[in-house]
C-alpha cells in the first residue's frame, strides 16, 4: 500500500470518527434541549431530565450512547464544578447563625440516617460493614438542587421547616468533604484501615491547612490584580485556574478533585469577587454537571431492574419511608409542631446528587458488588423522581393536619381575640416582617388601630417589646382572622410574599365580608390576576414598584427633568392601580 494510500485511508477514518463524534454530541444536544424543556415546563429539576437521558439513551436502553472512560473522567468535573459552588456559598457568618440547625438537626439526621442504613444494608442485605457504611452515606444524603428549587418556588426557603431542611442539607454538603475522604480509606485492606485513615485525615489536614494559609494571604492580592485588567475573560480564566489547579493539587496529594474545588470556592468566598465569579462558573458548572447526570443514568440497567423490581420497591419504601421516619423522631424530640415536622421530613426524604456520587465511588472502589450498586441507584433515583410530588403533597396534608395543630388550639385562639376586643374600623396585618412594620408605622402616624398577625415567635417577641400589637397566629386560617375581629375591621392587609398562603386568606375574608378592601403584596405580576380573581381590591407587585423606581433614577441621571421623570411613574401607576388611578391622573 502506498502513502498516499495509508494517508488517504487515515483521513478517512478521522472523518469517520469526526463524524461519530458530531452524531453522539449532535444527539445528546438535542435529547438535552427537549428533556430540560420539558422538565421547565412541568416544574421539575433540570437534574431528573439529564438522569432521564441517560437511561434511555445509555448503553442499558437504547445504546445510542456508549460510556467510555474520557467520558467520564470529564463528567467527574461536574462534580468538581458543584463543589466550588458549594465552597462559594459555605460562609462562616452563615453557619454560625444556624449553627443549632445544622450542627443539631444536621448532624442527627446524618448520623441515625446513615446508622440505619448500613444496619439494614450489613445485616438485612448480608453485605459486609464496610458496604453498611458506604451505602448508609450514601443513602443520607438528600437532594439540595431539588428540594432548594421547590422551596424557593413556594416562597417556604424562610419558614419554620424551611430553615430546618436547608440547616440540614447544609450540613449534607459539608459531610461530603469527610466522606470523599472516608471512603478510598475504607477500602484499604482491613490490616491497614487504621493506618490509611490516619493517613487520609493527616493528609487532608496538612493539605487544607496549606491551601487555606496560602490562599488566605495570597489569594485576594493574586484576584485583585486580575481584576484590575477590567477583562471578564481574564477574570472567568482565572476561575477556571482555581477550580482546576486546585483540584489537581489535592487529586495529586491522594484526596479527591472535589476538595481542592471545594477549599477553592471557600477561599473566594470570603473576597468581594465572590459573586461575579460564582456567575462566571455557573455555565461551565451546569452543563457538567448536566453531563455528570447523564453517565450516572446511563450506569443504570434496566433489565436488571425489572428483574428485581420487588427488591427495587422494598429499597424505595425503606429509603423514602426511612429518612422521613428519622425526621419526624428528630422533630418529636426537639418539640417541633407536627406540621412543621410533616413537611421537613417530606423534604429530605429522597435520595441526592451526592449521594449519587458516594455510591458510585464505593462501586469504583469495590466497597459494594454490582448488585447492590444497581439497586441503591434505582432507589436513590426513583426517590429523586417521586420527591416533588411527595413534597407537594405533603405541604397540602400539613394545612389539614394545621387546624388540629396546637398552633391553632384553643389559646392562640383566645389570645388573638383577647388582643382584638377593643377594637373596631381596625385594620388586620397579615405578616409583620418588613413591608408587615412599615404598615404598621404608617397605620401608627395616623392613629389608625391594627391588629398584626405572625407566625414567627422571635419577631412577636421582638415586636411586643416594643409596645407594637402583634399576636401568634397564621393568617390563612378562618379561625384565626375571625378571633383578629375581620368582622368589623375596616381593611385587610397581606404583606408576607407567599401567594398560595395569600390566595386563602383573601378567600377566607371575602367569604366573610365581601365588601372589606384587602391589599395583597406579591413579588411577581404573574399572580396578579389569580388574586384579583379570588376577591383582593388591590394587589402590589414588587417587581413593578422597584422597575418604576429604578426607571425614574435612570431617567433623571440621564439628564430627564425629575418632573417629567415622575409624571412617567404616575401615568405608569395610574394604569395598574384602579383605586388610585384618579389620585395618579390628577
Amino acid at each position: 500500500m502506498s502513502i498516499g494510500a495509508v494517508g488517504l485511508s487515515t483521513v478517512h477514518g478521522y472523518d469517520l470518527r469526526v463524524h461519530a463524534n458530531l452524531l453522539t454530541l449532535s444527539l445528546l444536544l438535542t435529547a438535552a434541549v427537549v428533556a430540560v424543556s420539558l422538565a421547565r415546563r412541568l416544574k421539575l429539576p433540570s437534574m431528573l431530565a439529564y438522569l432521564l437521558i441517560g437511561i434511555a439513551l445509555g448503553p442499558h436502553g437504547l445504546a445510542l450512547l456508549s460510556e467510555t472512560q474520557a467520558v467520564s473522567e470529564f463528567a467527574e468535573f461536574g462534580i468538581v464544578f458543584l463543589m466550588f459552588s458549594i465552597g462559594l456559598e459555605f460562609s462562616i457568618k452563615r453557619l454560625h447563625a444556624m449553627r443549632r440547625l445544622v450542627f443539631g438537626f444536621g448532624s442527627s439526621q446524618m448520623l441515625i440516617t446513615a446508622l440505619m442504613s448500613g444496619l439494614v444494608t450489613g445485616l438485612g442485605y448480608a453485605q459486609g460493614w464496610k458496604s453498611g457504611i458506604a451505602i448508609g452515606l450514601a443513602v443520607a444524603m438528600s437532594s439540595t438542587a431539588i428540594v432548594a428549587r421547590m422551596l424557593s418556588d413556594s416562597f417556604e426557603l424562610h419558614s419554620r421547616s424551611g430553615r430546618q431542611t436547608m440547616g440540614v442539607l447544609l450540613f449534607q454538603d459539608l459531610a461530603v468533604v469527610p466522606c470523599l475522604i472516608l471512603l478510598p480509606a475504607l477500602a484499604a485492606p482491613g490490616s491497614e484501615l487504621f493506618y490509611s485513615l490516619s493517613r487520609a485525615a493527616a493528609q487532608a489536614a496538612v493539605v487544607l491547612a496549606l491551601l487555606v494559609w496560602l490562599g488566605q494571604k495570597y489569594l485576594g492580592r493574586i484576584i485583585g490584580r486580575v481584576a484590575q485588567h477590567r477583562s471578564e475573560e481574564l477574570l472567568v480564566l482565572f476561575a477556571l485556574w482555581m477550580v482546576v489547579g486546585l483540584a489537581y493539587l489535592t487529586a495529586m496529594s491522594g484526596l479527591s478533585m472535589a476538595l481542592g474545588a471545594f477549599v477553592g470556592g471557600m477561599l473566594i468566598s470570603e473576597t468581594i469577587y465572590r459573586h461575579q465569579i460564582e456567575a462566571d462558573i455557573r455555565p461551565f458548572r451546569d452543563i457538567l454537571l448536566g453531563l455528570f447526570f447523564v453517565t450516572v443514568g446511563m450506569m443504570l440497567d434496566l433489565s436488571f431492574v425489572l428483574a428485581n423490581a420487588h427488591k427495587l420497591l422494598l429499597a424505595v419504601v425503606l429509603l423514602v419511608g426511612g429518612k422521613a421516619a428519622v425526621m419526624l423522631l428528630i422533630g418529636w424530640f426537639a418539640k417541633t409542631p407536627l406540621v412543621c415536622s410533616l413537611r421537613t421530613a417530606a423534604q429530605l426524604a429522597q435520595g441526592g446528587e451526592f449521594g449519587l456520587v458516594l455510591v458510585e465511588l464505593a462501586r469504583q472502589l469495590e466497597l459494594i458488588s454490582l448488585n447492590v450498586f444497581q439497586i441503591t441507584l434505582s432507589a436513590l433515583l426513583v426517590s429523586m423522581f417521586v420527591a416533588p410530588f411527595l413534597i407537594s403533597r405533603a405541604a397540602r396534608l400539613s394545612v389539614d393536619l394545621g387546624r388540629g395543630n396546637w398552633a391553632h388550639t384553643a389559646t392562640v385562639i383566645q389570645d388573638v381575640a383577647v388582643h382584638s376586643m377593643d377594637l373596631t374600623q381596625h385594620v388586620v396585618v397579615c405578616g409583620f416582617g418588613r413591608t408587615g412594620a412599615r404598615i404598621a408605622e404608617f397605620l401608627a402616624l395616623e392613629n389608625i388601630p391594627f391588629i398584626a398577625l405572625d407566625a414567627d415567635p422571635q419577631r412577636i417577641a421582638m415586636a411586643k417589646a416594643q409596645g407594637i400589637n402583634v399576636v401568634f397566629g397564621n393568617a390563612d386560617r378562618a379561625e384565626v382572622l375571625s378571633a383578629a375581629g375581620i368582622g368589623r375591621a375596616r381593611a385587610v392587609v397581606v404583606s408576607y410574599p407567599d401567594a398560595h398562603s395569600a390566595e386563602r386568606v383573601i378567600r377566607i375574608v371575602h367569604a366573610k365580608r365581601p365588601g372589606i378592601p384587602i391589599v395583597v403584596r406579591t413579588t411577581d405580576d404573574k399572580d396578579v390576576a389569580r388574586l384579583k380573581a379570588a376577591g383582593a381590591t388591590e394587589v402590589i407587585p414588587e417587581i413593578l414598584e422597584s422597575g418604576l423606581l429604578i426607571a425614574a433614577e435612570t431617567l433623571v441621571h440621564a439628564g430627564i427633568p425629575m418632573k417629567r421623570a415622575i409624571q412617567h411613574v404616575r401615568a405608569a401607576r395610574a394604569a395598574r392601580y384602579t383605586s388610585l388611578r384618579n389620585f395618579y391622573d390628577s
